[in-house]
């Protein structure tokens, strides 16, 4: 929890300081990739995190990513110009590529499954936390001390952690020769991975879709995943083996987790756009009526163990997908004259949705894995919701882009918004309908066999 702390507050606690860093370092033009630098890092490093955590071991690979971002906390707090701390950036977000996958995997390592989901949702609130209190800390830091501080705090939990990992967690020592690295593996599926990632950020935006620059990279990228796939599926060891989404209890949780990052992304983008644009309130209650999302999800997800060991992963995931669905169709009934209050009690609802569907789904592909692919099986899951992420994202900008105009504060205006956002909440509702689909597609499975598993926990699982 401390680890993911990092990850976390970083996430959202940059936000509120980028002005004040940009008057400081002199370059408006360049915070965008505050963000999009430790997107893209974060993205890209995390199959790769969690496929070599199963070859080198977790403990190492979290100890790294916990120096990662010690070392680029470091860089951003002593940043001298823009250039310099967005180099820092890219460092948390190799970080946080290794924090999040790894910390998962530990967790389905070192408890039962009955445990696991009640330990995912406290990992889960730590995210709730974070949205509260990481834009909260960024303003007080930037407006009444120094925006450095937003980096110098995490130096403290950076120790903490890793002490914390030395002293208190115990891997397992394994036997036999260690599985070679798939080094051209890893440099096709990160220069192609890149390439989308940055084409979908930044398309719209720093370049038109169907300009040259845009077609280039997405040309180059389907080139380099292309070449990446032919070459893992003849490799005997893989960085990311793509046979393992053959089975269907990891295939769809991956498609359920890509979803899950267009649908978070979508409404975290464009609920407070709404709620500031078109209801007139300002940045503080617009966040709360997302913040809600963020309360719901871990909410569901610390009691999602009780539910998927009577019903079973499947039905589950359908009791999600639904609530995610009831809860997209909700926000189409939001208009000009609806209250913040209406907008938090939908939003609560998906995120109990996604707390019954999202982790049941991770949890059942970890389970599925052997000890020796539950890395790399978590890593994929979190990369392809960082990639719906991105999709969302560009997706939901160029519907709204189309349909409005850009105010004096660059956030879109205009008397299309309101339409624009109802377009954006369609595509929501649609995209949940195919993930009460893909719910539907997981493997049947029984309780009593959950209750089997528990009773006989992994043998090769580490201990604390």
């Amino acid at each position: 929890m401390l680890s993911t702390a990092l990850v976390a507050l970083d996430a959202t606690i940059i936000a509120t300081a980028s002005s004040t860093i940009a008057r400081d370092l002199g370059s408006f033009a360049q915070v965008p990739w505050l963000f999009s630098a430790y997107l893209l890092a974060q993205a890209v490093s995390t199959p790769l995190f969690g496929r070599l955590a199963d070859v080198l071991g977790r403990k190492r690979l979290m100890l790294a990513g916990v120096g990662f971002f010690l070392v680029g906390s470091v860089l951003c707090g002593a940043a001298w110009s823009m250039p310099a701390l967005i180099v820092g950036r890219v460092l948390q977000g190799l970080g946080a590529g290794a924090v999040m996958p790894v910390s998962l995997t530990i967790a389905a390592d070192i408890y039962t499954l009955e445990e696991r989901a009640k330990t995912q949702g406290y990992l889960a609130s730590v995210w709730a936390i974070s949205s509260v209190v990481g834009p909260t800390l960024g303003g007080v830091f930037s407006e009444f001390i120094s925006w450095r501080w937003i980096f110098w705090i995490n130096l403290p939990l950076c120790f903490a952690a890793a002490a914390m990992l030395v002293l208190k967690y115990h891997e397992s020592a394994r036997g036999g020769d260690r599985e070679p690295i798939d080094h051209l593996g890893a440099a096709l599926l990160t220069g192609g991975s890149t390439l989308v990632l940055l084409g979908l950020l930044e398309g719209g935006t720093s370049w038109a879709w169907m300009s040259v620059p845009s077609v280039l990279i997405f040309v180059t990228a389907v080139l380099l995943l292309a070449a990446f796939a032919a070459h893992a599926l003849r490799s005997a060891h893989p960085i990311l083996d793509l046979r393992l989404l053959r089975r269907r209890v990891i295939g769809v949780p991956t498609a359920v987790a890509l979803l899950v990052g267009v649908i978070v992304l979508g409404l975290s983008t464009y609920v407070p756009i709404y709620a500031q644009g078109v209801l007139g309130v300002g940045p503080l209650i617009a966040g709360f009526a997302l913040a809600a999302m963020t309360v719901g999800w871990p909410l569901a997800a610390t009691n999602a163990g009780r539910v998927y060991l009577n019903l079973g992963f499947r039905y589950t995931s359908m009791i999600g997908s639904a609530l995610v669905l009831v809860g997209t169709g909700l926000t189409l009934l939001l208009g000009e004259n609806s209250t913040v209050f209406m907008i938090g009690a939908f939003t609560f609802v998906v995120g109990l949705g996604m707390g019954l569907t999202a982790v049941p789904t991770l949890i059942a592909s970890q389970s599925a894995a052997a000890f020796t692919e539950r890395g790399a099986v978590t890593g994929v899951n979190m990369f392809a919701r960082s990639l719906g992420s991105a999709v969302g994202v560009a997706v939901c900008g160029a519907i709204v882009n189309a349909r409005t105009t850009v105010g004096p504060d660059g956030t879109p205006a205009g008397p299309g918004l309101m339409a624009a956002v109802h377009v954006v909440f369609g595509l929501l509702f649609l995209i949940a309908a195919a993930l009460v689909v893909l719910a539907f597609l997981m493997p049947a499975d029984h309780p009593k066999r959950h209750t089997a598993q528990v009773e006989h926990p992994d043998e090769a699982a580490t201990t604390v």
